[in-house]
């Protein structure tokens, strides 16, 4: 069986289980040598790094971002194939492309209590029931454990179930080894457990949404065109570096990447970005004009 066919067999079982209860588990996505490695990298910006205020980030909880320019082994997590083949495949109906929404190393100390149950998708006023805006990737830096605060998940309740009061059921602890990643639905309920341990749980989320929303994390200025420029080009992409159909995060009129050719004070024409179906419209009443003139 080749590697692509494989790939495929994967992205397709992990998907049909996602959209099942809204979240699954895949225990081997990373090596724990590589989580390890990133880990100690980070240590630094933990230890750095001052406690959240509020009460749904938390006082006895530390968050930082822009994951892409504190070590190289980030890029690895966000262009994972597997993943990312998953969430394109979930988010692909109601989007052209898909962005990366936010990178996030989040601790949770001891002595935190349970996060408020939330849905991601929530901090954007879409319609629910409809639609699913976002995926979340969290990767275990320690192991997560029931006791440490691993982060709960309510299976099947995503999806038009977010329109249900009842929160129904009871939660599940994703307990996870390092190397694994748990994947869930912007509209899955869930939220971080409580620390009842004398251990720090440290992890990260990677998360992707619908490439013509505003994301979580302001891509431009976290990875600002002098940063960028030096991605690959389907990095760069993935930060915001590309328009999304019609013209949508243009710069002059043309795609944000002619910032990273180091070119773009330039006068520029703007170009159309247009999704199909509008450049056919386009065509059509153009094709009608010249015929009446």
């Amino acid at each position: 069986m080749s590697n692509t066919t494989v790939l495929t067999d994967a992205i397709s079982h992990h998907t049909a289980e996602l959209a099942a209860q809204g979240f699954c588990i895949i225990p081997d996505a990373l090596p724990p040598d590589i989580v390890a490695a990133l880990d100690a990298v980070l240590a630094e910006d933990f230890a750095r790094t001052p406690f959240g205020q509020g009460s749904f980030y938390g006082s006895t909880t530390k968050r930082f971002g822009r994951l892409l320019v504190r070590s190289p082994v980030a890029v690895a997590l966000v262009q994972h194939r597997l993943i990312l083949g998953i969430v394109e495949t979930v988010l692909s109906p109601w989007c052209d492309c898909i962005q990366l929404n936010t990178t996030q190393a989040i601790a949770v100390h001891p002595g935190a209590p349970a996060q408020l149950p939330h849905r991601d998708q929530d901090m954007w006023r879409g319609p629910v029931g409809e639609i699913e805006y976002l995926v979340n990737v969290m990767l275990p830096l320690t192991p997560f454990t029931h006791d440490n605060g691993a982060t709960l998940v309510w299976p099947h309740s995503h999806g038009r179930r977010a329109l249900d009061a009842d929160l129904g059921g009871e939660s599940v602890a994703a307990e996870m080894a390092p190397g694994a990643a748990l994947l869930f639905l912007g509209s899955t309920l869930h939220g971080a457990g409580a620390n009842l341990s004398d251990t720090i749980r440290r992890g990260l989320v990677v998360g992707y949404s619908l490439g013509w929303l505003k994301p979580h994390e302001n891509q431009w200025l976290a990875y600002p065109p002098a940063v960028a420029r030096h991605f690959p080009s389907d990095l760069a992409a993935l930060v915001g570096y590309r328009q999304h159909r019609p013209n949508l995060g243009n710069y002059e009129g043309q795609c944000p990447s002619v910032l990273l050719d180091g070119d773009a004070d330039r006068p520029l024409g703007a170009i159309d970005a247009l999704r199909p179906d509008q450049q056919a419209l386009v065509d059509a009443y153009a094709q009608e004009r010249r015929q009446a003139s």
